[in-house]
């Protein structure tokens, strides 16, 4: 009975070598993958839009200052208001015109309009609907005061 067994029982006496070398061939694999995807994607990345932007010019009057903004307010009541004064649906293109002062078409001046949180969504778009419908779509929206 002098059987001599060197590893798990049932093998025999022969004994189990473990091998601690790292496997790096999967890695080398992924990498070469993530290489060729890089190379084919790098150049759509690298597309370009040509724009013609006009050149640089300083302004001509330094000493003009911009001139202030035509802010419309919506109030919960319904009641509208360009800047101060107090204004209605039916007379609001006309009051907008008057505000801006400008000698052009005051259709193409850009014009501010804020609601108070609590105004009803048909109020603030019967606003917009006759603002567009009379020719200014340059409207800008606001949702808190500027300071």
């Amino acid at each position: 009975m002098g059987s001599k067994l060197s590893g798990p029982a049932g093998q025999g006496g022969k004994t189990i070598e473990q091998n601690a070398d790292i496997n790096v061939t999967p890695f080398v694999d992924i990498m070469l993958v993530l290489l060729i995807i890089f190379m084919v994607a790098a150049p759509m990345a690298t597309v370009s839009i040509k724009l013609d932007l006009p050149p640089a010019t300083p302004p001509t009057n330094t000493d003009e200052k911009p001139k202030e903004p035509v802010y419309i307010t919506i109030q919960e009541s319904g009641s509208l208001f360009i800047a101060e004064k107090e204004t209605t649906i039916a007379s609001l293109p006309g009051d907008v015109c008057a505000a801006q002062r400008v000698t052009t078409d005051c259709r193409e001046e850009r014009v501010f309009v804020r609601a108070q949180p609590e105004v009803k969504y048909n109020q603030f778009m019967e606003v917009m609907n006759t603002l567009q419908g009379n020719g200014f779509y340059k409207v800008g929206l606001l949702n808190e005061d500027i300071e």
